[in-house]
């Protein structure tokens, strides 16, 4: 890939970055991916030792849970900072080479990230109501839930998501801020469906070991658990990769995936009939019905050019300033 295309590519993405050398920038793909499962294997290495399993989809995870997860969720994030430190050592500012800004001016950031929260929330709807029409979604009955409960209860889950964030940092700084800019080598088609489908495989692969434990679909099989989340990731992934094209930051994408893993699994379980018997695979973006809905919108967006990093060209371009 010429060095010209390179740099277009880059510069949507984050400050453009100097071409490293093939040798260096497998090196750097291969030490980031290891940093980062092993982070993830280490993490929940106390949960793996005492059999742990998820019973079912309503089930909260307890302290120990809990704390394996923070734990394994800022792997990504230090792998990446690691490798951008002490292997590619090109010296690009951490924040500069994983895209750690905020879109300007301020009205721009504050809907760069309001937008991830309208769209997330839309593709949850219509998950909802795609799953409600097939009778795979037990949709509860109008007199279980009122108005009033269903405003404290968003008003509580959005104020749960936004304490999240920081967990959610440590993931994408790793996949959206390292690993897809640096598996994008050309802005052909190829090249693209390409970054796409290898980042949406690591980041579910990631995943093994909550998977072995029955953490995204309790109750079944390792052998249809991976494959289905592998699918839900490569499907879910250009999404966020979306949000972080257009604002030349990461950070939308750490909203758009913090409310895709709480507040879009939370709206499934609080619509749902309380005694019906919830499976992810047949309903909530992880299922079915959100692979429909969001292959579908996947599909548009691809359809209108919007996947592409040269799209948002003149959109994250720096800005000119006139001397007073």
């Amino acid at each position: 890939m010429s060095l010209r295309v390179r740099t277009v590519c880059d510069m949507t993405l984050s400050t453009p970055l100097r071409p490293a050398p093939p040798a260096t920038r497998r090196r750097a793909l291969l030490v980031y991916l290891g940093l980062a499962y092993a982070g993830m294997w280490a993490a929940m290495s106390p949960l793996l030792a005492t059999g742990f399993q998820r019973g079912n989809a309503r089930e909260e995870p307890g302290t120990l849970e809990q704390a394996c997860i923070a734990a394994a969720m800022f792997a990504p994030a230090l792998a990446a900072i690691l490798v951008v430190r002490f292997v590619e050592r090109d010296g690009t500012r951490v924040r500069d080479a994983l895209a750690l800004r905020l879109p300007r001016p301020l009205t721009r950031a504050l809907l760069a990230c309001l937008l991830p929260i309208g769209v997330l929330a839309a593709l949850t709807a219509a998950v909802i109501a795609l799953g409600t029409l097939a009778g795979t979604y037990p949709l509860a009955g109008p007199d279980t839930l009122t108005a009033g409960g269903v405003a404290e209860w968003a008003l509580q889950g959005l104020i749960g998501m936004l304490v999240s964030l920081p967990l959610f940092f440590g993931e994408e700084l790793g996949w959206q801020g390292f690993l897809f800019p640096r598996l994008l080598r050309a802005d052909g088609t190829a090249g693209l469906i390409r970054a796409y489908v290898l980042t949406g495989s690591a980041f579910a692969l990631w995943h093994l070991p909550t998977l072995l434990m029955g953490g995204q679909y309790p109750g079944k099989p390792w052998y249809l658990a991976v494959p289905a989340l592998t699918v839900s990731c490569i499907l879910i992934l250009p999404v966020f990769t979306w949000l972080r094209l257009r604002s030349g930051s990461v950070v939308p994408a750490v909203f758009a995936h913090a409310f895709a893993s709480t507040l879009s699994v939370a709206t499934l379980k609080e619509f749902a009939d309380p005694d019906a018997t919830l499976d992810p695979l047949t309903m909530g973006l992880a299922g079915w019905p959100g692979w429909a809905v969001t292959g579908a919108f996947v599909a548009f967006l691809s359809l209108t050019g919007r996947l592409r990093p040269t799209y948002y060209d003149k959109r994250n371009a720096p800005r000119p300033t006139t001397a007073l």
